[in-house]
């Protein structure tokens, strides 16, 4: 294992990788659709679709293609914006583009949104789950859409990825639940994964990270408008989904980013929350208004689909050590140490369990007030780290 301290490149390369990061990377949403996927719970589903979009270009070997899988509230957007006037890029475009550590002056990179993605209202996302129609009812699934893992995401992706004429990818990377997808292609499909890439996550949902991610779903399951997952056409399920993202945004950080941000302070200067119990601190008020923000674009049916496949969750639908066995790729593991959703010590486990079945293991640390949320916007620490692995 080696430990990587992202450092200065050479004048001349900085002069080269600036003037092409200064290249607008302007990206157009697409659609995916299989006319019909089979589960891993056996059941058969029609008309699936999922958006994806890419950057770079394929070459005429199909050799240079990258998959990016995203996190558990994130969708295919990785990087580039739809339109020079957005307001921001995708979450990691810190690290993909033009001269930038995933160089798409190089490589053909692309992501898709998974099954059950969380954003439903966004106009940008495409995913069937149980907010999609039924086309055997014209009804919205419900809770009687299948229950869908990991392996079913990677299996669209993996269908989508063929669809391109693509047979091998470059390197398969990703944050969070999207380095949960990393490991689950690596040790599903060894022989199409040339090196993978997993950030800020592990090869296996442990027990303690099960018990959390039930935690998230709580406040969706007390709200009387969830209705047993019969809510479509009728009050949604919002005051507990923003609960429950509330829950997911304090996770993902960390306390050196609340005591410094927030502190004590109340939400509204003169109602001390000593006051009265209705009287809240600041850190309360906004993390609220950000969980109710989110969840009128999200649904809570979906949201409770994606807890299911993250707690069900094995790299290889195996145990650790079996799982990690079959994976054939050198792996780029990148961590946080005050990540509280894939602690520090769940994460020595996975690197333990590579190195023990024989793996080729760099491991880096990126540091940062923000916790798990490190690995999406602070990559940058790791950019040099990034171009060593791939030009290996």
């Amino acid at each position: 294992m080696r430990q990587w301290i992202a450092g200065a490149v050479g004048a001349a390369c900085m002069v080269v990788t600036g003037m092409a990061a200064a290249q607008e990377l302007l990206v157009e949403k697409k659609v995916f659709e299989l006319p019909s996927f089979t589960t891993q719970s056996g059941r058969t589903l029609k008309n699936v679709k999922v958006g994806w979009e890419s950057y770079g270009t394929l070459n005429a070997d199909k050799s240079n293609a990258v998959l990016i899988c995203h996190f558990f509230s994130g969708n295919s957007h990785a990087a580039g914006k739809y339109a020079a006037a957005d307001a921001a890029p995708g979450y990691w475009d810190a690290i993909i583009g033009p001269g930038k550590a995933i160089d798409t002056n190089t490589y053909f990179v692309l992501s898709s949104d998974t099954l059950v993605n969380l954003n439903t209202g966004d106009p940008k996302t495409t995913t069937t789950g149980p907010a999609s129609i039924n086309p055997d009812t014209g009804k919205p699934y419900a809770l009687d859409f299948p229950v869908v893992t990991v392996r079913d995401f990677i299996e669209v992706q993996k269908a989508l990825v063929e669809s391109l004429g693509i047979r091998k990818l470059a390197l398969v990377a990703g944050p969070s639940m999207g380095s949960l997808q990393t490991y689950e292609w690596a040790a599903t499909y060894p022989e199409m994964v040339a090196k993978a890439m997993p950030v800020i996550g592990v090869a296996e949902a442990d027990a303690m990270l099960i018990a959390w991610l039930d935690v998230w779903a709580a406040p969706i399951l007390v709200d009387p408008n969830w209705n047993n997952g019969d809510y479509y056409g009728r009050t949604p399920p919002n005051a507990g989904l923003a609960k429950a993202l509330t829950a997911v945004t304090l996770q993902a950080n960390h306390a050196e980013w609340a005591n410094g941000t927030f502190g004590r302070r109340p939400a509204k200067e003169g109602e001390e929350p000593g006051k009265a119990l209705a009287n809240r601190f600041q850190v309360q008020s906004i993390l609220d208004s950000a969980g109710e923000a989110r969840a009128k674009v999200s649904d809570a049916n979906h949201f409770l689909y994606l807890i299911k496949a993250n707690q069900l969750f094995a790299a290889g639908g195996t145990s650790l050590k079996d799982g990690l066995a079959k994976i054939k790729a050198p792996v780029l593991l990148i961590t946080q140490p005050k990540d509280l959703v894939f602690t520090a010590d769940a994460v020595a486990r996975t690197a333990e369990g590579l190195k023990q079945a024989g793996g080729n293991l760099t491991q880096v640390f990126i540091q940062g007030t923000r916790g798990h949320l490190d690995g999406v916007i602070s990559m940058k620490q790791a950019e040099g780290a990034i171009r060593e692995f791939l030009e290996k």
